[in-house]
């Protein structure tokens, strides 16, 4: 199902299913919706907010991006609006979303171990070739089209949800859902923001009051993986009630698995931090310390998806956390 045309022009995302999951309704006890941002078009919610962004500005010839989904994400849309484009990723991404940038057409350079290096490299790029370069999560054009996930929410569930899980990396999308929130009256509903230990930037900053830049990215989920969140995710965390959760590798891989056997949906370790919430007991144990009403009426997780991973790649990482 297409979105809705803004402006006059049709957004590149479409609108995900919600759908009621019954086994992960089971593990926390109370009514447990799924938003479905797996199924958008570049594998994850990312083409709301970069397609918005390019949808709203004037690029260039040569746009250019850091990042493995919010790459793709960007060479989704650049080949839609007919334009080339170079995204820079770090060698963490592996192979896969190199290869998926290259089939939609998307120049590919593969520098640094981590985002924040590839993200420099792209400065560099930006200075030296004269492109625009479009940040995958600190923008408010991208907060703006994530936002949407929201008003759709507010479409498809008879009344809003008592809760929010969603995994935070650099922040964008906990930024785009506050934006959303603020704009159909919902700001009242707690945010549970997810991240592995090893990629908890947005936890350690809450922590210090201030933003904390991660001496390196240790987690398997690389795609949490910003040493520093964005200004503003900490700015959310006044506006709306946030409850951070850092989950360990082991329980988002572990999470990924369990849903692929239960749901049938195959996510990275990313968006298994999201769901380790849920599997793990963690929401009872903020209901029972006085953090989440009690009882839940429903709960929402966004299924962020993510596109670099496949069966062979999540034996790989069950291997390497000797869960295997």
């Amino acid at each position: 199902m297409a979105a809705q045309p803004a402006g006059g022009q049709k957004p590149f995302h479409v609108v995900t299913p919600v759908l009621e999951s019954l086994p992960l309704s089971k593990a926390v006890g109370t009514k447990v919706f799924m938003k479905l941002e797996n199924v958008q078009p570049s594998g994850s919610f990312k083409i709301r907010g970069i397609g918005h962004l390019c949808q709203e500005v004037t690029l260039p010839d040569a746009p250019l991006s850091p990042g493995g989904n919010a790459g793709l994400a960007a060479a989704y849309a650049a080949r839609k609006l007919g334009l080339p484009i170079t995204v820079v990723v770090p060698s963490s991404s592996g192979p896969t979303p190199v290869r998926k940038l290259e089939e939609l057409g998307a120049t590919v350079e593969v520098y640094g171990k981590v985002w924040d290096d590839a993200n420099r490299r792209a400065q560099e790029l930006v200075k030296a070739e004269g492109w625009v370069s479009i940040h995958p999560f600190d923008d408010p054009l991208v907060w703006e089209g994530h936002a949407s996930l929201v008003r759709e929410l507010r479409d498809s569930l008879e009344a809003k949800p008592d809760a929010l899980v969603v995994a935070v990396g650099g922040g964008g999308l906990l930024a785009g859902v506050v934006a959303g929130l603020h704009g159909v009256g919902w700001q009242d509903v707690p945010i549970i923001a997810a991240e592995t230990r090893g990629a908890h930037s947005f936890h350690e900053a809450l922590k210090a009051g201030r933003l904390v830049t991660l001496p390196d990215i240790t987690s398997v989920a690389k795609c949490l993986g910003a040493k520093t969140v964005a200004a503003r995710a900490l700015e959310c965390a006044r506006e709306c009630r946030v409850l951070s959760e850092v989950v360990e590798d082991t329980e988002a891989v572990r999470a990924v698995q369990q849903f692929l056997d239960e749901e049938r949906m195959l996510v990275q370790p990313a968006c298994g931090a999201a769901l380790a919430v849920l599997y793990s007991g963690r929401l009872q144990r903020l209901q029972s310390e006085g953090r989440l009403r009690a009882p839940l009426a429903s709960v929402v997780v966004v299924v962020c998806g993510g596109s670099n991973i496949n069966t062979a790649q999540l034996r790989a990482l069950k291997s390497q956390l000797g869960m295997e």
